[in-house]
């Protein structure tokens, strides 16, 4: 159990902005809305934002957690019972047995109510001290814009993406200690990172005030991070983009975020893609498409087309008599090859009116004109 003092004091729901019953995913996507808008990227010198910021990741640092929500839901739905020892139980419990007054319990007469509370919060003295609370924290996620090309989106590439963001100091590789020197353990918590504060029968771990919950202290301080471990700093991160990304997807990439804290892991790297145009294709989804113009004579008697694609060789469309303007042909097997399967090429005919007719074209035209008996639009008049 790793339950702290915050626990009683912080609603987790209320400063994520979710309801209790939330899914796991509802609570991911609004950590990292309130962490894009409070980011001390985005807040430079707001301290308001950057309280804000640590809030919410302390938060999701509990309700993330799927181990330390059933804790933290479990310590509030037993209320303000589970408090400190001086408050609603205070006098109904001890750590020494029953009272001058026979009001007090062992801990064993908790039964399983007292391993409960035991383990989330520690014994008393007598049991053998409080559990060091865990100050670990994993880094923050980031999010990242990639340009590709149409053809690369299509087939897959290897590219590298240069951020600025927070990464490990290049010159004390994290530790925060100058070169030559390194961190020693804090001398009060022992290494821990916790201290124990007492309160009666129940024993509360809190980060260490020395160490900040490291458990180390540098004493002389890297010249470049000033002790933090990590700098601001443009870094190149390798991206496989897979073949058949599609404009607007994201993909993970995990542990390529900001480094954790106290030992904590990296957070992850999301690189939303965004497709080019191409000047002849489209695409929907696993195919692709094609618009090409024909002509009024080419519709009414039909014809074969030769059209591209996208990589091979020219393919042949039959034009069957009497097409309309704007009739779709499937060409199987010509689209983007992904990991589903390949899609289709999407051929659609667009019947082209010339603007500006030659004189000749003009007097074929009228000749046309007198053919027409008023049948076509027969339909649209009379009873």
């Amino acid at each position: 159990m790793t339950a702290q003092r915050e626990w009683f004091e912080k609603d987790y729901y209320k400063i994520l902005g979710i309801a209790e019953d939330a899914t796991p995913k509802d609570v991911t996507r609004a950590y990292r809305q309130l962490a894009r808008k409070y980011h001390p990227d985005t807040n430079a010198g707001d301290a308001t934002a950057e309280e804000r910021f640590k809030e919410v990741s302390a938060a999701y640092d509990v309700v993330g957690d799927p181990e330390k929500r059933k804790e933290y839901d479990e310590l509030r739905r037993l209320g303000p019972a589970a408090g400190m020892g001086d408050g609603a139980w205070g006098g109904g419990f001890g750590a020494g047995g029953p009272g001058p007054g026979g009001g007090g319990f062992r801990v064993e007469d908790l039964g399983g109510l007292g391993d409960l509370l035991g383990g989330m919060f520690g014994r008393g003295a007598r049991r053998g001290g409080a559990r060091g609370a865990t100050t670990a924290r994993k880094g923050a996620d980031l999010e990242a814009d990639l340009h590709l090309a149409f053809g690369d989106a299509v087939h897959g590439v290897t590219t590298t993406l240069t951020l600025t963001s927070e990464a490990l100091c290049s010159t004390c590789g994290g530790s925060g200690a100058a070169p030559g020197t390194t961190p020693v353990t804090c001398s009060r918590c022992g290494g821990r990172g916790v201290v124990d504060d007492n309160q009666g029968f129940f024993s509360f771990s809190q980060p260490c005030p020395a160490c900040a919950g490291r458990g180390t202290i540098v004493e002389t301080p890297c010249p470049t991070c000033v002790g933090r471990g990590v700098e601001r700093r443009p870094r190149d991160v390798k991206v496989r983009i897979p073949a058949g990304v599609e404009d607007g997807q994201r993909i993970r990439l995990a542990g390529r975020g900001e480094p954790g804290r106290s030992g904590g892991p990296a957070g992850d790297l999301y690189v939303r893609v965004q497709v080019g145009q191409h000047d002849r294709f489209g695409r929907k989804g696993g195919d692709l498409t094609l618009s090409v113009p024909i002509t009024y004579a080419e519709a009414t008697l039909g014809t074969e087309l030769t059209v591209p694609t996208l990589d091979g060789p020219t393919v042949t469309v039959r034009i069957p008599s009497g097409t309309r303007h704007g009739r779709t042909f499937r060409v199987r097997g010509r689209g983007v090859e992904a990991k589903k399967g390949t899609g289709d090429l999407l051929v659609t005919v667009e019947i082209a009116v010339p603007k500006n007719p030659s004189g000749r074209e003009r007097e074929l035209l009228e000749q046309l004109a007198q053919l027409d008996d008023g049948s076509l639009r027969a339909h649209l008049v009379g009873g």
